[in-house]
Order: structure tokens, then C-alpha cells, then sequence
């Protein structure tokens, strides 16, 4: 008999003793410490185990179905209890396999007859428990196995677990559960946590700034004029950037994090404003600023395509791959292109042309393919199901400036001239978007992105020559980078390393930014 049910611990009064007790037998029998949980257990006089539990035990293990199900009445004290139902039924079925297993078809069929009615089970189901029993794969061999019985035994005590009310069992691994439950709330709170591993138990969670990218690691000075864009490959192996001194540059990532440059693209007449990774990181698409759309092989960085012309007047405005990486699509900023989906062999498979279309300010499709978000004419942002079809519209009341989606595609942001960025979620359910705020974008195109473990933080170039980083629990910026002389009009933060940023700016540089120092 459990003591001390009155006790209670702790500072505020609100554990009980006894309950506690019982979980930490729990955790010291789960982790294979049976004689240190077996002592605890004989000192306080507590055990982990219910007395109708050890009993249920007792009659499972042995096979005694008629006190099982007698101790089970007692548990669920209500014959027409659905669970007590489901418990009865699990262990009936036991019964009948054991039975049939050993050859004993009449007995079988007495205990059908018998039992069926406390199930309240018509017939439809008990031939349906009939056939899964007759058919499983338990029944494929004729000899009885004992090791295979026991087994089967305790399978069927794991399920009862399940059914069974508190406090007669425990829920499985509670304190474990209890522990994590609280380290979780802690990490909820803490906004710099930006890392997989585990965290220590022996203080409260807290993270400092060391966590995140906020420290200027590199600075990459190759490009002759403004850098427009920069964006991280899908592996985080690589790096582009575009600028306005026609080129595309490929840096590769080595494994100290420092990068280098691989290859210079030239072929553009006109700046370049924009690139895409495809999902194997095998090629890259350059956009040209009212211009063509280029198609570059990542490992030689040859070109291999280019997709329209200017005799054609196609102008591209940003650019998406699909998961396959043999499917890309483009939107133009003059309506009468639309958008249009090509395979990497510059076949049109799909166009979106058409009244209906205005023009394209910026453009993503998510992850799985099934849908792609196109921003019309600076205020619509347009969601479409590739596969049902389905479109769903939002509208902002200012201007939008360019598009970003996280890397689970269950959200997006975007960034407006009024200074503020919108994150909004896929699948439709906020009325509101999350509103965050503090950098500053009033005439030029501003580029933020997801980041971090899980993509919990935001970051953003600013007009103000400065790199801003929000959690996203807070509207607030969390960090303000600077180092940038002039305009960042881009940021990427490296998929594959929370810890990694890179940002681009009209002083024509791309700055890689590193974990902060940490403060004591």
C-alpha cells in the first residue's frame, strides 16, 4: 500500500510524493537500473506498479484470460465502457489465437459463443476477428513456439497499457517526458537557441548571441559594382551572388566555413538581379535585369541555356525550380508574358498568360512542388495548387518588394516598402500575418529569408546599410549586424549551417557573418 499520499514536494507545494516517487521507479526500471529501483521501491514502500496491475500482469503472462478480463471489470467498473471494450476485445483475441495455435477449434469456438455478447459485438465483426486471426501471420506455422506465445503476451500488456486509467499505470517514460516537457518551454523562451544537440540539465536554458550569425567572418570582394543578390545552395556547399556589373559569381563553401570562389558567369548584357538553385545544386539560373534567363552548369560553369531573347521582348522577373530539378518556371514583368514553366531544355510544358495575369514581381514554389506563390502588380500575392488547381488570393495595402518561403513550406514572408515584413502561412488559417519591423526600405528592393534551426529567425538587408535578424516570437529585432557601408539589398542564411549568413550590398560586397562572441 502506497504512504505519504497527503506529502507533497517542492517549493510551491504542488508535487506529490508519492506520484513522485512512483515516476522515478518508473525512470530507474526504464533506464536498467532494476536493483536500484527495486530498493527504492522497499524503502518508501511504494510501488511503481498498481496492485491491479501486477495482477493483470500475473494473468497475461500466464494466460489466465477469465481473471483478466475479471480484473479489467474491476479497473473500468462500467460493462458498457468503449475502452473497457476495446481492453476485453485485445484480450479475447489473444485467447482464440493461443487456442487455435494449439489446435483447440471447439474450445475456440466456446469461448466465441461465450464471449462475443459481453463485446457487444455483431456478427460482421466477430468474423472479421475470426479472418485477422485465422490469417495472421502468428497462425503461418502449426508448431507452437513458446518464446513467439510470451512475446505476443507482452505485446498485448504493452497495448492494455495504452487503455488503462491513470493511476493504475503510468504513462510510459513519464518522467522523461515530464523533463523534456520543461526543457521545451525553456528553449520556447529562448530566443538565441539555434542548435540541434542537447542541452544541459544542471541550470536553466539560456542561450547568448554566440548562437547566431552575428559577427563579420569574411568580407568577398569580387564583384566590380552593386551586389544585388546573394543566396546559398539547397546543400549549403555553395554560394551565388549577382550584381549589377552583369556577372554571376559561384563561391564554394569549404568545410572551415571560409568560401573561395569558383567560377565567374559572364554572358548577361544587362545587371543581373537574381538567381536559383536547383534542389540537387547541380545547376544555377541567372536572371538578368529586363532581360533573358540563364541556364549555368554548376561543377564546369558552362553556360547551357538561355530561355527567351530580348528580340522577343520575354523579360524575366524571378525564377523557381521544381523538386525534380528538370522543371523551372519564370515570371516576367510585362503582363503579356505571364508565367511560364519550362523543362532545363527550354521546352515550354506550361503557360499562365492572359488578363488575369498581371505582372510578376516575384515568384517561389514550395518545396513539395504542389504550389506556387506568385506577388502580381506589388500588392497580390497569389497562392495556386498546382495539382487541384485551387487559388487563394491576399492582399497587402502596400507595396510588395520580394518573396521568401521557408524551407518546410509552411510559411512565407514578404518584405513592403512601408517597412515591414509579413509572414503568412501556407495552408490559409491566420486571418493576420505576423508583423515584423525596426529595418528600414522605402525605395529599393529589400530581400530577407528564413533561417536558423528550423527556420525560427528572420533576417533582412536594410537602407540603412545594415543586416537585421528577428526570432520569430518577437516583431522586435533580436540582433542589428553592421559593417556594410551602403544598402544591403540581400541576405541568405545557409540551410545546412544555422550558424552562417551572408548578405549583399551597393557597396559591392558580400559579407559572410559567423557566430558572435559570447558574453559573460
Amino acid at each position: 500500500m502506497e504512504n505519504g499520499l497527503c506529502e507533497v514536494l517542492g517549493s510551491k507545494g504542488l508535487l506529490k510524493k508519492h506520484e513522485f516517487i512512483r515516476i522515478l521507479v518508473q525512470c530507474l526500471y526504464s533506464l536498467g537500473f532494476k536493483n536500484s529501483a527495486s530498493c527504492l521501491e522497499i524503502e518508501s514502500n511504494i510501488s511503481y506498479k498498481s496492485a491491479d496491475y501486477e495482477f493483470l500482469e500475473k494473468q497475461v503472462l500466464s494466460g489466465d484470460w477469465d481473471s483478466c478480463v475479471a480484473v479489467l471489470d474491476r479497473i473500468f467498473d462500467h460493462s458498457k465502457d468503449d475502452t473497457r471494450n476495446t481492453a476485453v476485445y485485445l484480450v479475447f483475441k489473444q485467447c482464440l489465437l493461443e487456442y487455435l495455435k494449439r489446435g483447440d477449434v471447439s474450445l475456440a469456438l466456446n469461448v466465441l459463443r461465450k464471449q462475443a455478447p459481453m463485446l457487444r459485438m455483431g456478427k460482421e465483426k466477430i468474423h472479421r476477428l475470426a479472418c485477422d486471426i485465422v490469417y495472421s501471420k502468428e497462425m503461418e506455422s502449426g508448431e507452437v513456439d513458446s518464446c513467439l506465445v510470451q512475446d505476443l503476451r507482452k505485446t498485448l500488456l504493452v497495448e492494455l497499457e495504452k487503455l488503462i486509467p491513470l493511476p493504475i499505470v503510468i504513462p510510459e517514460r513519464r518522467l522523461e517526458h515530464l523533463v523534456e516537457t520543461a526543457v521545451m518551454d525553456q528553449i520556447d523562451t529562448c530566443l538565441y537557441h539555434n542548435s540541434w544537440g542537447a542541452v544541459s540539465l544542471y541550470k536553466d536554458h539560456c542561450c547568448g548571441r554566440d548562437q547566431i550569425p552575428s559577427e563579420t567572418v569574411q568580407i568577398l570582394m569580387a564583384h566590380k559594382n552593386e551586389v544585388w543578390f546573394v543566396q546559398f545552395s539547397n546543400s549549403g556547399k555553395y554560394l551565388a551572388t549577382a550584381s549589377s556589373d552583369c556577372t554571376a559569381i559561384i563561391w564554394k563553401v569549404l568545410d572551415d566555413n571560409k568560401v573561395e570562389l569558383k567560377h565567374t558567369l559572364e554572358s548577361h548584357q544587362n545587371p543581373v538581379s537574381f538567381v536559383s538553385w536547383s534542389p540537387d545544386d547541380t545547376k544555377l539560373l541567372t536572371c538578368g535585369n529586363a532581360e533573358v534567363l540563364k541556364l549555368w552548369d554548376v561543377d564546369t560553369g558552362v553556360l547551357r541555356h538561355t530561355f527567351g531573347n530580348n528580340n522577343t521582348g520575354f523579360t524575366v522577373s524571378s525564377c523557381a525550380w521544381f523538386p525534380d530539378s528538370t522543371r523551372l518556371v519564370c515570371g516576367s514583368s510585362d503582363p503579356e508574358r505571364g508565367i511560364v514553366m519550362w523543362d532545363t531544355d527550354g521546352n515550354e510544358i506550361k503557360a499562365w498568360r492572359g488578363t488575369r495575369i498581371p505582372k510578376v514581381v516575384d515568384l517561389a514554389v514550395t518545396p513539395d512542388g504542389e504550389s506556387m506563390i506568385t506577388v502580381f502588380s506589388d500588392k497580390e500575392i497569389r497562392i495556386l495548387n498546382l495539382e487541384t488547381k485551387v487559388e487563394r488570393v491576399i492582399s497587402e495595402e502596400q507595396p510588395i518588394t520580394s518573396l521568401s518561403i521557408s524551407g518546410d513550406g509552411k510559411f512565407f514572408i514578404v518584405n513592403l516598402s512601408c517597412q515591414e515584413i509579413h509572414l503568412w502561412d501556407l495552408a490559409g488559417e491566420w486571418k493576420q500575418p505576423l508583423k515584423f519591423s525596426g529595418h528600414r526600405q522605402s525605395k529599393y528592393v529589400i530581400r530577407s529569408c528564413f533561417g536558423g534551426l528550423d527556420s525560427s529567425f528572420i533576417a533582412s538587408g536594410s537602407e540603412d546599410s545594415q543586416v537585421y535578424i528577428w526570432n520569430l516570437k518577437n516583431a522586435k529585432p533580436l540582433e542589428v549586424l553592421s559593417g556594410h557601408s551602403m544598402t544591403v539589398n540581400c541576405v541568405s542564411w545557409n540551410p545546412k549551417n544555422p550558424r552562417m549568413l551572408a548578405s549583399a550590398s551597393d557597396d559591392q560586397t558580400i559579407r559572410i557573418w559567423g557566430p558572435g562572441k559570447p558574453v559573460f
